[in-house]
Formats: C-alpha cells, sequence, structure tokens
C-alpha cells in the first residue's frame, strides 16, 4: 500500500473520478490527517523531514485506486446491508506460485468463476518471488546499496508486463497509474531507509504489503472481466490483530467482525478477493501477519465470514504420507483430523514437497486455530492438477472416532527435520530441585533458540532437547555460562552436545490408545539398524518423536513408513557368486518381481551383482531381464569393499541384505562385519556354520544381540525345510535325540542307481554326465559336504563340535585321493569297483540296501558320516532319483521319527530355498504375512 494513499489529502472523500473509476469501491474512504495514520508520526522516521512528503496527496486528474485504510468513523447513518455468513461462502487461497503469472492470474478466474458456491471470498498472496523482491529492496536500501533504484524498477515491470497481459482499456489504466504512483512513494520510503540505514517494522510492513494489493486487483479486474460481480478487499480495512512479543500476532476476532461488518455494508458483493499476509493493529497501524501468513489470513477470514470450506491452492496433490523425494512410495492422505495436522503442522512442508520448516514458504503453523472453532475444513488442493481431490483436514465424524472396524493404519504420517543438534544437560544434582528445567529453558530463550523438541527420564538426573543444529552454540555457551557454579561443584556433570541429528515425527489421532504402536514403530527401526538417540511422545498419543543420526534418517523414515503398510517393504539386494546357484535366483527373483511388488507389497532391488573378477553395480536396482548382457557390457572388475559400501550405501531404501551364493570361505568370513553394519546375509554356503566352532558361536551371538538377520535354510536340505523344522522343534520345547538323514542328493542317486549288476564306477560317471555331480566326483564322494550338514544340524541342536570331530567314511579310494585331475580319477575309478560291489551284494543277501548317510547322535554328543544298510522297508530305502530324506527322533517323535523327504539338490530347489528366506526377511521386516 502506498503511504501517500493512506494518508490522504485534507479531503476526507475520493474524487469523483475515483468514485466511479471501476476497480473503486464505495467503501474506500480516505482518511484525514487525524485519521488512522496521524499515529504515524511519532515514528522516528517521520521526524527527519520527510514525513510532510507523505502527509498529504496533491489532486491528480489521473484516477487512482485507493488502497487505504477504513475510517472507523464510517457514516452511520448510511444504510447498512447485513452481512450474510455461513455456508454460503467458501474460502480460497492462493499463493504466490498460484498468481505467479499472467497465464496462472487467469487459470486462478477461471477456478473462482468455476465455483458454484453461492459466495466466495479469495485470498492471494502477492505474485511468485514478490515478497522476496520487496524484503530485498529494504534490505538494500539499509545497507545503501544504491541497486535497490533498479531492483524497484524490477518490481515495476514485473507487475507492468503482467497487467498489459491481464487488463486492457481504463482497467489497465488505472492500475498503470496507480503502480506507478505507489512505487513511486515505495522509492521515496526506500530513500529514507537508505539515509537512516535503518528500517522500522512499520516501514518494512507497508513496503513488503503492496505485492497483495497489486495481485488482489489485478485478478478482481480479471474476474469482473468474465461477467462476475467482484470487489477487491484491502484486509488492513478489516483484520485487526494484536502484535506481540513473539513475532506473532494475535486476531481481533471481535473488532475484525466488527470491522468486515462495515466494510460488506458499502460495498456488498457476492464475490470478494482479498489481499493475504497484510493487517492493521488497532491504532490502524499497518501490519503483518509475517512471513506466509497468507494461509492464516484465510482461516481467520473463513472464521469471520463462518464459511462451509476455506481451500489452499498450492502445487503439490495434497499432505502426503511421508516426504514423496524421500519416499516414493508415499501416499496422498485423503483426510487429517484438526489434531493430526496441529502435529504435523510445524512438519507440514517436507509433507508438501516444499522446503524445510525453517524460514520457508510453509502453510502458517496458526492456519488451523480460526476454523477449529467453527468446524471449517481446510483442503489442500494442486492448482496445477485440478482432477486431484486433495486432503481434507475437518473434525473426524463419529464413525471414525470409533473406527474399530476399519484396517487403516493408526498412523496417518511421517515427517522430518534436518539439521538438529541435541543439548544434554546432566547430573546428579538436578533430581529433586525445583527450578532447574526453568532455568535451562530461561537461558535457551535469552539467546532466541528455538526448541524443537524435550525429552526427560523420570529420575530425573538429565533434561535433553533438539535445537537447530546452527543454534546450539549459541544454546550451550548459554547453558555452560548459566551453570558454571553447579559444574564447577559437581551438581551437574555436563553440557554435552550431539550434533548432526534428524528429528522423525510419527503422527496419527488413532494411534492413541492403541497398542503396540510404540513396538512397532522401534522395531522398525531396530531392523533398519537405526539407533534413536532420544524419545518424546505427549500424553495425547498422537505424535511420537525420535531422534536419529542425521545420515539415517532417510532409512529410518523407510522403514517406519514401509512398517505400517504406507509402502512396499523395500530390500536392497546383493547377490554375490552369480553362478549356477545365483544365476538361477537372478532369474526367479526377474520372473516375480511383478507379482511380489503387486500381491505381496514387497520390492526386492538387486543392486549389485559381484563374481570372483567382475562386479556390475546399480544406484536405482539392476534390470534382471537382461542382468547377463548388463555384466559382459557395463561390468567393472570385482571389488568387494566397493561392492558391499554400494549395495548398502543407498540411504533410501532401509534394508539391505547380501545374498552369498558361493561355496567360498573367504566370503563367509566377512558374514560378521556385514551383520555388524545392520546387513542381512541369506546363503547356501556351508563354510560359516560349520567352520571353527569359536567363529561360529560369535557369530551366532550377533545375530541374536541384534536385529540383523542371519538365514541359511537351503545349506542342509537345499529347498527342504531342514532348519525351520528342527528350530520349530527346539523352540516348541521338543529334545532332539537324534538326527539322521541322507544329506547329498548326489549320494542319493548314486546309490538309489547302485543296483543289480550296474558297476559303482559306471552310476558315478552316469551322475556326472547328468550334472549331479560337482566337477570332480571325489568332492561328492569324500562325504565332507555331508558332515558339513551334519555338524551345522549337530550345532542347530546345541552340540559344540568341530568338523574334525566328526568321523567320514569317504567313497573315494586311497589311492586315487591325490589323483592329479577329475578325469583321472574316473578313468582309474573302475579298478576299485569290486570293493563296492561286494558291499552291495552282502546287502542284497540280507535284503538291505546301501545308503550314505548323516547321523547327529545328540544323546552321546558326538557325529559320523558313513555308509550304512537299511532294510528295504525303511524309509531311507524307498527314495528315488536325487531325493533326501531326514528323520527326526524326539522326546515327542520317539517311536516314528518326523520325516523330510524331497528333491535335495538342483539349481531349481536350492535357489528356490535361498528365495523362501529372502522372502521370511521380507516379512520380518514389515511386509504383510
Amino acid at each position: 500500500m502506498a503511504l501517500s494513499s493512506s494518508i490522504s489529502s485534507s479531503l476526507c472523500k475520493p474524487s469523483s473520478q475515483n468514485a466511479h473509476s471501476p476497480d473503486y469501491n464505495s467503501n474506500k474512504i480516505f482518511n484525514s490527517r487525524c485519521g488512522p495514520f496521524s499515529s504515524l508520526h511519532q515514528f522516528p522516521i517521520f521526524k527527519m523531514g520527510y514525513g510532510c512528503q507523505w502527509g498529504r496527496r496533491k489532486s491528480s486528474s489521473t484516477p487512482l485506486i485507493s488502497a487505504s485504510l477504513m475510517d472507523v468513523s464510517l457514516d452511520k447513518s448510511k444504510e447498512k446491508v447485513q452481512l450474510p455468513k455461513g455456508d454460503i461462502w467458501s474460502v480460497h487461497k492462493f499463493g504466490g506460485t498460484c498468481v505467479g503469472t499472467s497465464e496462472r492470474i487467469k487459470n486462478v478466474a477461471e477456478i473462482i468463476v468455476g465455483d458454484d458456491s453461492e459466495r466466495k471470498l479469495v485470498v492471494v498472496s502477492a505474485m511468485s518471488k514478490v515478497t522476496d523482491m520487496m524484503y530485498d529492496l529494504i534490505y538494500k536500501a539499509q545497507s545503501r546499496d544504491d541497486s535497490y533504484l533498479s531492483a524497484v524498477d524490477d518490481v515495476l515491470e514485473k507487475h507492468i508486463l503482467t497487467a498489459h497481459d491481464l487488463l486492457d482499456g481504463d482497467d489497465l489504466d488505472i492500475f498503470s497509474s496507480r503502480l506507478h504512483h505507489d512505487i513511486n512513494e515505495i522509492k521515496e520510503m526506500l530513500r529514507a531507509i537508505y539515509i537512516a540505514g535503518h528500517a522500522t517494522e512499520l516501514f518494512s510492513d507497508i513496503i513488503v504489503g503492496h505485492g497483495e494489493l497489486w495481485s488482489a486487483q489485478m485478478l478482481s479486474s480479471v474476474i469482473r472481466k468474465k461477467g462476475v460481480d467482484c470487489q477487491w478487499m484491502d484486509t488492513r480495512d478489516v483484520l485487526i490483530v494484536n502484535p506481540t512479543s513473539a513475532n506473532q500476532v494475535d486476531p481481533d476476532f471481535v473488532e475484525s467482525e466488527m470491522r468486515l461488518e462495515k466494510w460488506f455494508s458499502q460495498g456488498p458483493s457476492k464475490t470478494i478477493v482479498a489481499t493475504g499476509f497484510i493487517a492493521s493493529t488497532p491504532q490502524n497501524i499497518p501490519t503483518t501477519l509475517k512471513r506466509d501468513g497468507s494461509d492464516f489470513s484465510a482461516a481467520i477470514m473463513g472464521a469471520l465470514f463462518r464459511a462451509g470450506q476455506v481451500t489452499i491452492w498450492t502445487d503439490v496433490d495434497g499432505v502426503y504420507s511421508a516426504d514423496p523425494k524421500k519416499v516414493a512410495d508415499a501416499v496422498i492422505l485423503n483426510k487429517l483430523s484438526y489434531q493430526e495436522a496441529w502435529e504435523m503442522v510445524n512438519l507440514i512442508a517436507p509433507l508438501l514437497c516444499l522446503k524445510s520448516y525453517f524460514g520457508a514458504n510453509v502453510l502458517h503453523p496458526r492456519t488451523i486455530i480460526p476454523v477449529m472453532q467453527y468446524d471449517i475444513p481446510i483442503v489442500i488442493r494442486n492448482f496445477l492438477n485440478l482432477s486431484a481431490p486433495g486432503t481434507m483436514i475437518c473434525r473426524p465424524s463419529i464413525d471414525e472416532n470409533e473406527g474399530s472396524q476399519h484396517l487403516d493404519s493408526p498412523v496417518k504420517g511421517f515427517a522430518t527435520i534436518d539439521n538438529v543438534a541435541l543439548v544434554n544437560v546432566e547430573g546428579t544434582g538436578m533430581a529433586g530441585v525445583p527450578g532447574t528445567a526453568s532455568a535451562i529453558f530461561s537461558a535457551v530463550k535469552d539467546v532466541g533458540a528455538n526448541v524443537i523438541m524435550i525429552s526427560q527420564a523420570s529420575s530425573e538426573h538429565s533434561v535433553c532437547f533438539a535445537v537447530p543444529e546452527k543454534e546450539v552454540e549459541a544454546v550451550a555457551g548459554a547453558l555452560q555460562s548459566r551453570f558454571r557454579q553447579a559444574l564447577d561443584a559437581g551438581r551437574l556433570s555436563q553440557v554435552a552436545v550431539v550434533p548432526n541429528c534428524s528429528i522423525l515425527a510419527t503422527v496419527g489421532q488413532k494411534m492413541a490408545s492403541t497398542p503396540g504402536v510404540s513396538a512397532s514403530l522401534f522395531s522398525a527401526l531396530a531392523k533398519a539398524n537405526v539407533n534413536i538417540r532420544a524419545i518424546a511422545q505427549g500424553c495425547s498419543e498422537y505424535n511420537i518423536t525420535v531422534v536419529v543420526k542425521r545420515e539415517d534418517c532417510i532409512r529410518a523414515l523407510k522403514a517406519v513408513h514401509s512398517r505400517f503398510y504406507l509402502s512396499r517393504t523395500t530390500i536392497a539386494m546383493g547377490i554375490v557368486g552369480p553362478g549356477l546357484i545365483g544365476g538361477t535366483l537372478l532369474d526367479q527373483l526377474r520372473d516375480q518381481a511383478a507379482v511380489l511388488k503387486e500381491d505381496f507389497n514387497i520390492d526386492l532391488r538387486v543392486m549389485g551383482i559381484t563374481g570372483s573378477n567382475t562386479m556390475l553395480l546399480s544406484d536405482s536396482g539392476i534390470d534382471l531381464s537382461r542382468w547377463r548382457e548388463l555384466v559382459k557390457e557395463e561390468g567393472e572388475v570385482a571389488d568387494m569393499q566397493k561392492f558391499i559400501n554400494r549395495v548398502h550405501g543407498n540411504h533410501f531404501i532401509p534394508n539391505t541384505v547380501l545374498v552369498d551364493c558361493t561355496a567360498d570361505s573367504n566370503v563367509a568370513s566377512h558374514y560378521y562385519e556385514w551383520l555388524r553394519k545392520g546387513i542381512h546375509v541369506i546363503t547356501p554356503n556351508k563354510k560359516a556354520n560349520s567352520g571353527p566352532l569359536d567363529q561360529y558361536l560369535k557369530l551366532r551371538a550377533l545375530q541374536r544381540e541384534s536385529y540383523t538377520h542371519y538365514f541359511y535354510e537351503a545349506t542342509v536340505g537345499a529347498g527342504l525345510p531342514i532348519i525351520s523344522t528342527l528350530r520349530g522343534l527346539l523352540e516348541t520345547g521338543d529334545k532332539i535325540l537324534r538326527i539322521e538323514g541322507i544329506f547329498s542328493g548326489t549320494l542319493s542317486y548314486i546309490f538309489n542307481n547302485f543296483k543289480g549288476t550296474r558297476s559303482f564306477s559306471e552310476v558315478v560317471s552316469e551322475a556326472k554326465q547328468a550334472g549331479y555331480t560337482e566337477p570332480d566326483p571325489r568332492d561328492d564322494l569324500s562325504g565332507t559336504d555331508v558332515a558339513r550338514k551334519v555338524i551345522i544340524l549337530a550345532r542347530e541342536s546345541g552340540l559344540k563340535l568341530e568338523l574334525s570331530d566328526t568321523p567320514v567314511q569317504s567313497l573315494v579310494p586311497e589311492p586315487l585321493r591325490a589323483a592329479a585331475s577329475a578325469e583321472e580319477f574316473m578313468q582309474q575309478l573302475p579298478q576299485y569297483d569290486k570293493d563296492m560291489a561286494k558291499q552291495l551284494q552282502d546287502a542284497e543277501d540280507a535284503g538291505e540296501v546301501l545308503r550314505y548317510v548323516g547321523v547327529v547322535d545328540v544323546i552321546n554328543q558326538k557325529g559320523l558320516v558313513e555308509l550304512r544298510r537299511y532294510r528295504k522297508d525303511h524309509p531311507f530305502a524307498q527314495l528315488s532319483g536325487s531325493d533326501n530324506i531326514i528323520a527326526f527322533t524326539t522326546a515327542r517323535y520317539k517311536n516314528q521319527p518326523l520325516i523330510v523327504r524331497g528333491p535335495g539338490a538342483g539349481a531349481q530347489v536350492t535357489a528356490g530355498g535361498i528365495f523362501s528366506d529372502v522372502l521370511r526377511l521380507a516379512s520380518y521386516l514389515g511386509a504383510p504375512s
């Protein structure tokens, strides 16, 4: 608003030209020198000789649109028009982005004209960036930077160009004349600031408020051009606020309502375009609702009109369940209660895809207050996507409050604040001493710091609170100074600062009195290997706030968002060993990926594949439809450390699993390190669990103490549930007496086919050609692989056995164990067929069969691997092909052992066993079961 238009000429009425201008409202009355702005002369800037320039306006032949404050002494004899209130009014608020260009202003007009509400109030901000430009003018002027003059011209040019696009005829002439007049007066005010080297709050408020005045006038003209009766309102004539000491203002609803009645009686209209952000004090001094106050303006006006709805138009589809830049699967929330919005309001910037709360453009923290009293819903809509219904903030219905029949998550959304530091004041002298907390926060207040979160244990031994990181140094210094005597005397032990933190808030009205919400939240964080540094929850139970390391923030956000069914359970996978088993697993993942996403809400992303020589890495996930080609085309030299860092280093995916499909003991030696880093491990590799006992015990102890998972079902029975069956027996209190089984699919095939007149070497050769054996059959015939499985089961049963403690009957003839190659071994093996033929004949003569078995004798605490004979009616004699069979003799299954039987070898079933472990991990991490 131009100052000279507020401090009027000595005439107490507008010129006839003004009165008849298309953009003039009859309620706009110039104030005399003894009117509302007479008090301005008490401010220092008016005592410097400049006040006379703005004290009165010379008459001009050019029509001007008045932006004056309403004279409180309106002619009471004038017939008043009663202001209708209630649901007939709809309030719309358009931010700077929505009116940022002439084209967007036209779009706003279309929205208003298209609204079929009986009456409409439109609250507008300044055009995009204009408020920042106005503040910049003030800063440059008080810094005595002459470039403020050219910057003023930029403001003028922006609005002139926009007006020429929107207006024509008298509307354009009137607006242009007024705009130039306002700009000239702004230059005069900036000149005064330039000379003084200081800008008062009054001058700043007057200058920055012009942007809203100009955008409101242009929009009202555009709406009138469409044939709609429309007036524009300078809300300084209506909205009265009382400034507080906290750089805020409190609306005076009683006085504002009176002034609104008077304003409306002078110029009734069914469509009103009102300025956001600006207001007046009870002394009629211009002021603002402070930064981002247009939302607050709309809510206040909605309350004054008792409107049916307040719609806040922005550039996103609504309020998200989490920042979609951090959580790709964040969803638009259809509804929020006032209480939920209240909890989220200071964190709502990231939910609206805007900047952080501190110093940014967000939903004004007090927007909800005025509308709550009258149950007026607020709707967040997307100006750029009118088809999106947006998010409604309202009082929940009775059905929603009692919605026990609904399966909705009790959590509505999550938000984060970065760049936070924790301050911890602790000492035994704090307990039971009244006033300690008061002294702490008084010191914080004295340095002007904002406390975001407070946490204190009932022991009163310490008080912990979070502040913006940029303020923590001043806070720590103030506390050190304030409690110097207590620190020196030992009553306080320390004032500690924990930098590089982030806050994660979980909000939902249904969290109140819902058991298990906190447990689920903390469990999800633990499973994502996120450490919580501080916790706060109010007794309303609508908000649980935790403080975590800054580098853990996104992982934490993804983990909790996934846990409460608001997004998929996403796991970053690294595949070590893309050979036969690993390659088959990758193909299975490829074939099942879409089904897992759509039907089971599981997103498995392979971020890396590494062999012994080459590895392939990706930041977003490898295309499994052509992973073999990509390894050849884009593969790089294998580097295990780099591989781990890339797969685990993606903070946008909360959980990482490494799948070791090798039989390499060197790879297995890394498991402990990976688990300590919070990386889950899944493997068919037997080396870790059958290796040195002390390393195995260390690995299992770590697994039990942490939330990282180590799954190895495929180490014993490929795809058969051997480990899980054993654990189920033990966990339900059964006692294992003996485990006996045919654990090798290769040896099962050999002895199932070694019968009649067939020679042993012939059957081994057949098995090798069929792909059942290792490249060197001695690896199978030695019995070492079976021995490792026996040791794994023995250790699972509680026995502390080393591999060397287990006697193993090798089927490799002693002279052939040193054969130079597999080919040489196969050539010489027929020489020893007689020994095996005799054993077969002896068994057949007794009505028995030969089977190569492993035995865990829990009672005698030993294991053994040997070739045994079984009656032909024994379950072990009934096998065919490469099936495995394992018999569990327990206290419950003593007379008739529990038997697990099925294919125990082959790439498909082994990869399937690994895949099953991956899905079990996903279930543990929060995927629906």
